[in-house]
């Protein structure tokens, strides 16, 4: 009786914050002050105090505002520019032709870009235009981009795998390599659909791309080589064992400087813009962080979670049921919450629950990332939703209409995990 008041409680607390505009990481505060006050007899003061501290103040974390503000740095550069003329060669020989530049560029930028919000306009800002200009249909440039700019939740560096990583004490790097191939495995999976529409709707297909020869291929792909530098040196010193996931965000801020610089267009004001807006975005984070940490240990007080995952335990679902489950449970509040706040909100009680039910938290972290990323392209609070928004002058319901293939594309991924988990574990069981 005492956990299902406290349940109760908790969500009723949780709700009238949230409800009331008050943000999430002090709404989260608010809760667990609440329990503290009315389940222990532990000074709430200093419990908060004890807890924000000792999770604000982890190495690990380090890497997040780091890896921010490589992304932000590159944002402000000419790299879109550069990704699109090197890789629009490549791409106009496939079925569907120069759509595949939304996936492919969504796909490179992730991997030095934790943020799907920076992606999507990094790699909008470019193709968008590109492929007006060139009579792609518009339902089709949308649709892919949303989809594809999820990719940078995935693929390392991703933001909520570092969240993920320190809300539950696992590896950042091994989650890191476990998100590569069921990131690009998914990034086949966009492409796929691209292919399927050029062979089913072939009236929409536009002019063919005039030939090109492959030494002027091979003259662009130029273009390439400082970004897939950039990508060697963040991903491959976190997987050759030289750096630390905190260490590679250094690398790749070093790097993304450098680049900036030798393209001209690193100044005082880019400088400081890129600064200010990692500032602000880590800063949110880490408020969500905090007031999650200590709603953590408000509900360890009650013992919610345990008694929660010896509820769940003692209904004996199978893997896939609970897995079944907890996505419907996700894409729900998915629909509501961000992807950040979604995991940091619930970890406390579904931590306990999959490793009860025997789940590799490995796993099931790449699993989360990939519900998360449905969230960010449903309706009604799904963000890539408002970013395209804002570069296409569309209605969200429209938009949220032509992703609506990305999403049942996401589903068919968390299908495959659950059927193929070696996708997720494979690489980081065998890295050194």
């Amino acid at each position: 009786m005492t956990e299902a008041y406290a349940t109760i409680v908790f969500l009723f607390v949780l709700f009238t914050l949230l409800g009331s505009s008050i943000w999430i990481g002090l709404a989260l505060m608010g809760v667990a002050w609440v329990g503290m006050e009315l389940f222990t007899t532990r000074p709430a003061g200093d419990a908060m105090t004890t807890i924000i501290w000792t999770g604000a103040s982890s190495w690990t974390l380090t890497a997040l505002p780091l890896f921010i503000w490589m992304g932000e740095i590159l944002y402000r550069t000419r790299l879109s520019q550069d990704m699109f003329r090197g890789l629009a060669p490549w791409m106009r020989w496939l079925p569907g032709g120069l759509l595949h530049t939304n996936i492919a560029g969504c796909t490179i930028f992730a991997a030095v870009s934790g943020s799907s919000a920076a992606t999507l306009t990094t790699v909008g800002k470019m193709s968008i235009p590109e492929l007006r200009k060139r009579g792609y249909p518009e339902y089709m440039i949308v649709g892919t981009l949303a989809g594809a700019a999820t990719l940078g939740l995935m693929i390392p560096p991703s933001l909520t795998l570092i969240v993920y990583g320190v809300s539950i004490n696992e590896s950042i790097i091994k989650l890191f390599m476990a998100g590569i191939i069921p990131g690009l495995v998914l990034a086949g999976l966009f492409m796929s659909y691209i292919m399927a529409w050029h062979f089913l709707r072939p009236s929409e297909r536009p002019t063919p791309e005039p030939s090109i020869s492959f030494r002027t291929i091979l003259a662009e792909s130029r273009f390439l080589i400082p970004v897939l530098c950039l990508v060697f040196a963040v991903i491959g010193s976190m997987y050759f064992g030289w750096a630390t996931a905190t260490e590679a965000a250094a690398v790749g801020v070093l790097g993304a400087l450098t680049l900036a610089a030798l393209q001209r267009s690193l100044n005082f004001g880019t400088f400081f813009e890129s600064l200010m807006g990692a500032t602000r975005t880590s800063a949110m984070i880490a408020l969500i962080l905090m007031g999650a940490a200590f709603l953590s240990l408000s509900m360890g007080f009650t013992g919610l979670p345990r008694a929660l995952a010896a509820y769940i335990d003692g209904l004996n679902l199978s893997p896939i049921t609970l897995i079944a489950a907890l996505t419907v449970f996700y894409v729900i509040l998915g629909m509501f919450l961000d992807g950040i706040s979604s995991v940091v909100l619930t970890m406390a009680i579904v931590e306990p629950m999959i490793r009860q039910a025997g789940i590799d938290p490995i796993w099931f972290g790449i699993f989360i990332v990939v519900v998360v990323e449905m969230a960010q392209v449903t309706p009604p609070i799904g963000f890539n939703l408002f970013v395209l928004q804002g570069m296409t002058r569309h209605e969200i319901g429209y938009i949220s209409k032509v992703a609506l293939p990305m999403v049942a594309l996401m589903l068919v991924m968390i299908v495959l995990l659950v059927a193929f988990p070696q996708l997720a574990t494979w690489l980081p069981e065998n890295i050194r």
